[in-house]
């Protein structure tokens, strides 16, 4: 898979160090991946959860992270919608989050 935006990934473990080891694995077991469907997914990472809007939800670092992801699985890409803690997770819609307009209201 293609993984879109991987910067977000690096300025969020350059902010929380503890989970740069989780996320640089993360992303390096995801690009070897082709997913076609979102059972794909779930059989890879079976503590994801698919939602609507072609969208996953990863835990990261034993969950004390959460990572969205929107999956095009005709193009192969992914593109992380946000990551955050569980306090900045329980504050948003998973399923209309998007990362880079939260960049921008702030």
């Amino acid at each position: 898979m293609n993984i879109y935006n991987r910067s977000s990934l690096v300025s969020f473990y350059e902010k929380h160090t503890d989970c740069k080891e989780t996320l640089e694995n993360w992303y390096h077991d995801v690009k070897t991946k082709s997913w076609r469907k979102p059972g794909d997914i779930t059989k890879d990472f079976n503590t994801s959860r698919t939602i609507k809007n072609d969208r996953v939800i990863f835990g990261i670092n034993y969950n004390d992270y959460r990572l969205i992801a929107e999956v095009n699985y005709q193009k192969g890409w992914i593109f992380i919608k946000f990551i955050g803690t569980h306090a900045e997770y329980d504050k948003i819609d998973p399923t209309t989050i998007d990362l880079f307009k939260l960049k921008k209201k702030n």
